[in-house]
């Protein structure tokens, strides 16, 4: 597969129009699933002309579906010809909801085109493997090596393992999250995030993790993963003591680190990233990024008496 090809996973935002039997239906991608025109469907499902009007006299006789209305629907921009507008919109679960209401003929075949062009993220809650054989396929094509996919999907699983385990223990606000995470990291790699973004040319766009060597990601992963063994170990409770579990956790792993880098003679921490040429060209590092890179990539010497 060649590498400049990209798989079309949907963006949150994107809006398209699909067919079904001749009738265009309106969809955008909404926190991670498409949601539908809702008067699209009325006149698809239904086969009516005016779908705005047809519904409006269906929640009028129905007064379950009037009354959860408000929760089934939701306004969503879309690019019209008159510029961008809100339309409401309805996800698979309001449709099927619909359904109830409005027994149609064309249900079945409703519901089979509903799979085709809608259910691929509802398969991916319901079949985590799907995710996976999507997230290998999406690489490759952006072409990383299969050492790299390996150690970036065992990765996101730590990762989501470590944030349910916070999630448990009290941590709710994102910037906790980001407080934990950047502790590890400079236990692990003896510089922040934003360090680590700066040596290898990132952006704040940038995804650091799409952009890490196997190594740095095996060495992240043995991080979150040691946090969270310690969190879970020790009980912690709250910011404070879950950021001591994430000093330790990065520390072992900073340990670890440590070790390659004396037996390899060169740094973990690397300038390495997966940009295009194109972006490297146009990527710049703010001041004072000098220091840390020579700090940073410079390779340790062994202390005297160390093996």
């Amino acid at each position: 597969m060649p590498q400049n090809m990209e798989i079309p996973f949907a963006k949150d935002g994107e809006s398209k129009i699909d067919l079904f039997k001749k009738r265009q239906i309106r969809k955008t991608f909404h926190h991670s699933e498409w949601w539908f025109s809702v008067t699209d469907v009325a006149e698809a499902l239904l086969d009516v002309a005016d779908g705005t009007d047809y519904l409006k006299k269906l929640r009028q006789r129905d007064e379950g579906l009037r009354e959860g209305w408000g929760q089934i629907v939701t306004p969503l921009p879309f690019a019209t010809a008159g510029g961008m507008q809100n339309i409401n919109f309805i996800n698979i679960e309001g449709i099927f909801r619909l359904m109830q209401s409005v027994p149609s003929p064309k249900a079945d075949d409703f519901k089979k085109w509903l799979a085709k062009v809608g259910f691929e993220r509802i398969q991916e809650l319901q079949n985590p493997e799907l995710a996976i054989k999507r997230a290998v396929v999406y690489f490759k094509a952006k072409g990383y090596t299969d050492e790299w996919i390996e150690a970036r999907i065992q990765n996101k699983l730590s990762r989501e393992q470590l944030e349910d385990e916070w999630d448990k223990r009290g941590i709710k606000e994102p910037r906790h999250y980001g407080l934990l995470t950047d502790a590890i990291a400079v236990g692990t790699f003896g510089v922040h995030i934003r360090d680590h973004m700066a040596i290898k040319g990132l952006k704040p766009h940038h995804n650091l993790r799409d952009n890490m060597t196997p190594i740095e990601l095996t060495l992240t992963t043995l991080g979150e993963q040691a946090t969270r063994e310690i969190a879970k170990t020790s009980d912690a409770k709250g910011l404070t003591q879950n950021l001591d579990a994430a000093q330790k956790g990065g520390k072992i792993a900073g340990t670890a680190r440590f070790q390659i880098e004396q037996e390899t003679k060169r740094s973990v921490v690397s300038r390495e990233n997966f940009l295009t040429e194109r972006q490297r060209k146009n990527a710049t590092l703010p001041g004072g990024v000098k220091d840390v890179m020579e700090r940073v990539v410079k390779v340790p010497k062994k202390e005297k008496g160390s093996k």
